[in-house]
């Protein structure tokens, strides 16, 4: 069989009977108890090759009470785009579900935005596989994030991974041939001494692929010992020859960090896209695309044996999110999970695939069972863990998914981030919840969500390759008052924490001078509309990102219990100050009308210098 061979056969719409009702739950990512009767029914369903039982297999996951579930996407809620960023898709309204609670904005425009990384000083960076490029998307007061290559000229860059060793911090960019690292330097716009560290790397342009490799794309993750992981997908939707090449493709690589001692790590992963660690642990997880145009393969008299249709091919095999094992094998593309089982999509025993192992001649028994089943065709992206991140706090136990959507099901799936809450005793996912969905309907859509990302806010940073954007989720944010600006400023005596006579507010262009006012320990005051407003970013000269005061009054120095305020002595010269309300902390949820003010500073006494 070729390596881009795929299996064919007729579509219609058939459901082999005992698996209807199972399938049903599934497909609503929901893991549900059955009745009864309907239990009965399915034990009595004698499916060949595979005969599904409740009895676990030795060394399986045993399912114990799922960790508690976060609200979830259940609030229509209208993506606040700035007026700059309004071209399609956004150049109509579009609304998305989300949790009670929160805001979604569009927070950057970047074509062709993949995997994304929260730098150590609170940046963020972008991939761009279609134009070799990673791109800096820095915070910029109350104006649109400044946008700016980070390296280019890459081949089809994709994940990006911060790791220290050392006192050197390191940021991982995955070619789709080689893994490269960079000497991260906080606030340099790029990197430093780049480092291939593994090379070599199959893609496209290896001579015994033929130009042609379906799943190119490298995803990488770093553990606590300094072990490099590096995915490695398959060329096909089903094929052996990616079983028998070397390195072998569908499996996981590990290396040291310097790319030295590389090794197999686990085999049978399609499609591997998220790697990440569970934070705190070594404990690789990752999440799978698994095959396309799956043959039906239960011999059980209904005259589907073997026949590839949507009634079956659109709830299976289910994508993939599991625990890896060093030494592990995963099943493809010989054995696929099945989850109809009264487990449904949890610790999911294996099929035969009708047209890799018919016969059983490779044993599915003896495959590492897949930890928990997301609805098929869902394309899983990316993978991250919310453990030690300022997610809120509801949903920092937990892990989100990026369901890029399906291509090829009679209707859409995916199109969505979803969220897995972690049991902390198991260290494994509970029911999956929506975090946002609505990017698609059952037949179109707008968006392909690919990626999520934590800030040092707390909001939620997700990464859609389809609409060009960057969303941010922002919790605690309230629809913005009408007319949320900034008003004035006032200049306030910091020793006695009272407005200076003549300065409230203070004029534009004003000119200080400290020799004559009454205290040089001083502050100013930004004065908004309405009084109270979520927070409000100040800049000062050319720090666009000075402080962020998120209760009022706000000052540009601080306060301390909203009474006291800090002391702050302006130095000579000519200075700016912007200041921007927000309705959410920290500078989070929508930005209202900024004011800024041009003023001078002297020290001057009766027109002489003060000496």
């Amino acid at each position: 069989m070729s390596a881009t061979a795929a299996a064919s056969g007729y579509r219609v719409s058939m459901m082999h009977p005992c698996k209807e009702a199972t399938v049903f739950a599934f497909s609503h990512a929901r893991r549900v108890s059955l009745a009864f009767g309907m239990a009965v029914n399915l034990a009595a369903c004698t499916d060949d090759p595979v005969a599904p039982s409740s009895a676990p297999t030795p060394g399986a996951q045993i399912p114990l009470a799922a960790a508690a579930a976060p609200p979830g996407a259940s609030v229509m809620s209208t993506v606040i785009v700035p007026a700059t960023m309004r071209s399609s898709p956004f150049n109509t309204t579009r609304t998305l579900l989300i949790p009670p609670g929160f805001t979604i904005s569009v927070y950057a425009r970047i074509s062709g935005a993949r995997f994304t990384a929260v730098t150590p000083d609170g940046n963020l960076l972008v991939s761009r596989p279609g134009s070799g490029s990673v791109v800096l998307v820095r915070p910029n007061g109350s104006g649109d994030p400044l946008v700016s290559d980070f390296v280019t000229g890459l081949k089809r860059p994709h994940d990006i991974v911060f790791h220290t060793i050392g006192t050197t911090t390191y940021v991982y960019i995955s070619e789709t041939n080689q893994i490269d690292r960079y000497v991260y330097t906080a606030g340099a716009l790029t990197p430093s001494g780049r480092q291939v560290v593994v090379s070599g790397l199959p893609d496209a342009s290896s001579p015994e692929l033929n130009g042609t490799y379906g799943h190119e794309l490298k995803n990488i993750a770093l553990d606590g010992n300094d072990k490099l992981y590096v995915s490695i997908a398959s060329t096909c939707n089903v094929c052996e020859s990616d079983t028998q090449s070397n390195p072998v493709r569908a499996a996981v690589y590990v290396y040291n960090a310097d790319g030295s001692s590389g090794r197999l790590f686990a085999r049978g992963l399609r499609n591997a896209e998220g790697l990440a660690m569970i934070p705190g642990t070594n404990t690789l997880w990752v999440v799978v695309n698994n095959r396309d145009d799956i043959a039906y393969p239960f011999n059980d008299g209904s005259g589907n044996y073997g026949r590839v249709f949507s009634g079956y091919v659109d709830n299976h095999p289910p994508d993939e999110f599991t625990r890896v094992r060093d030494g592990g094998n995963y099943g493809w593309p010989f054995c696929n999970p099945n989850p109809d089982t009264p487990s449904g999509p949890v610790d999911m025993p294996f099929d035969r695939d009708y047209q890799m192992n018919q016969n059983g001649a490779v044993d599915c028994a003896a495959m590492d069972r897949i930890n928990r089943g997301i609805q098929a065709h869902s394309a899983p992206l990316g993978l991250t863990f919310f453990q030690n991140t300022n997610a809120p706090d509801a949903y920092r136990a937990g892990a989100a998914v990026g369901l890029h959507g399906s291509w090829n099901r009679s209707q859409k799936t995916g199109y969505k981030v979803a969220y897995f809450p972690w049991d902390a005793l198991t260290q494994l996912p509970g029911d999956q919840v929506d975090l946002a969905s609505g990017w698609a309907d059952a037949f179109s859509n707008w968006g392909r969500p690919v990626d999520v990302a934590v800030d040092p806010s707390g909001a939620i940073l997700i990464s859609d390759d389809q609409a060009g954007a960057i969303y941010k989720l922002t919790y605690g944010s309230p629809p913005p008052p009408s007319g949320q600006s900034v008003a004035s400023f006032t200049l306030i005596d910091a020793d006695n924490d009272v407005p200076i006579a003549g300065y409230d507010p203070i004029p534009d262009a004003a000119t200080l001078n400290l020799a004559t006012l009454p205290t040089r320990n001083l502050n100013i005051r930004a004065n908004t509309n309405p009084a109270a407003v979520g927070s409000v970013r100040f800049g000062l000269d050319a720090n666009a990102s000075y402080g962020t005061d998120n209760a009022a009054p706000y000052a540009l120095a601080g306060d301390a219990n909203g009474t006291d305020y800090l002391a702050w002595t302006p130095s000579v010269g000519s200075h700016t100050v912007t200041a921007t309300p927000y309705s959410a902390a920290d500078a989070g949820g929508t930005a209202g009308t900024a004011r800024t003010l041009s003023f001078t500073v002297t020290d001057k006494r009766k027109g002489k210098p003060r000496r």
